[in-house]
């Protein structure tokens, strides 16, 4: 399963919406084919298995999520495993949607062994922007990515950031951007980064994510690189909902969408409407800070640096503080080298498929 997985992230950025799906064959324990599904509307990860392999009567498939039962832009993968003769499917874990559900019945009423539940957790937390996606359409899936000195800050007493983090590092980054949907910053960022929220790494998108900027009071710079290049790539600016208008007609001129919304909760209401199911949010602190106590961030990459800093602009901003007994533990996905830095990636709740 450890290999479907490692499989399936050669998707990210280019299968969305659809899942990420590795599988691997087995024959007596030793696997003979293995696929993964790599492009959106193409073969799904098991078909992908089956097509390079010669013959697979007998074998067992393992499988980072329930092979579809529908017919789609492919057949079912289900009806593709019982034809080619595979005798069982494991499974990391159910596919929640309305559509694809009901794979494993189908392999069950054929006669195939089923198994559920293998590493089902690392699973889950590969696919949790589609899985949540399912569970809660109300918003997006919202990440917080941040790179701060190992003492925790952002940028040093001057507001300088670039760059905290190393090239291994801003690597990943552009990796993960391509991922998601949307990425997303506040209003000073913008003033003091001038970012390009761009993805210039490795993977490119199938879809460019859309640049939003999180502005209550409308006022954008309109000299930077993200306004500049709004008829370019997709940037959309939300603005508290009594300066929508004002900010309409500074920004739209620049081909910037501007829409309106009352809190964080409501401006990620709006994202989902737009057709947002995964939101990269890239700082700064008093964004993070304020999502973060309002319980609307999902997962956390924290890149850190090993350089101190002593002072500066904090990652988090002002928080509301809790007694350590009411600290709610998150769960760790990933902890690893970036070069030189570190990477710690930790969710708030798993969204784990039922079995």
């Amino acid at each position: 399963m450890a290999r479907a997985t490692a499989l399936a992230l050669r998707g990210w950025g280019r299968v969305a919406p659809n899942p990420l799906v590795g599988a691997v064959l087995l024959r007596d324990g030793t696997p003979v084919a293995d696929g993964f599904h790599a492009e959106y509307g193409g073969p799904h990860a098991e078909a992908a298995a089956l097509a390079r392999c010669d013959d697979a009567r007998g074998t067992t498939c393992v499988v980072t999520l329930e092979p579809c039962a529908h017919h789609g832009k492919t057949p079912p993968c289900a009806d593709a495993l019982i034809a080619a003769g595979v005798t069982r499917v494991v499974i990391a874990g159910r596919d929640p949607g309305a559509e694809a559900r009901g794979g494993v019945e189908r392999l069950r009423a054929a006669g195939v062994e089923v198994t559920i539940g293998t590493e089902a957790r690392e699973a889950a937390a590969m696919n949790a922007a589609y899985l949540w996606g399912v569970a809660r359409p109300e918003r997006p899936f919202v990440a917080l990515k941040l790179a701060t000195s190992v003492d925790g800050f952002i940028a040093d007493v001057a507001g300088g950031s670039k760059w905290i983090s190393g090239e291994a590092a801003r690597e990943f980054v552009h990796w993960l951007r391509a991922g998601f949907d949307a990425i997303g910053v506040g209003r000073r960022t913008v003033e003091v980064d001038d970012p390009a929220l761009t993805v210039r790494g490795a993977v490119v998108p199938r879809n460019v994510p859309l640049r939003v900027v999180f502005a209550r009071d409308g006022m954008v710079p309109s000299d930077g690189r993200l306004i500049a290049t709004a008829s370019e790539t997709a940037t959309l600016v939300i603005v508290g909902s009594g300066v929508a208008g004002r900010a309409a007609a500074q920004l739209g001129r620049f081909g910037v969408r501007v829409l309106g919304a009352d809190g964080l909760g409501d401006a990620l209401r709006v994202l989902r409407g737009e057709g947002v199911r995964s939101l990269l949010v890239e700082g700064g602190g008093q964004l993070a800070g304020a999502l973060l106590d309002a319980g609307l961030v999902d997962r956390l990459y924290w890149i850190q640096s090993p350089i101190w800093l002593g002072g500066g602009v904090t990652a988090f901003g002002t928080r509301n503080a809790v007694p350590l007994g009411e600290a709610l533990p998150w769960s760790v996905v990933e902890r690893r080298a970036l070069g030189p830095d570190t990477l710690l990636v930790v969710d708030r709740e798993l969204c784990l498929p039922a079995s």
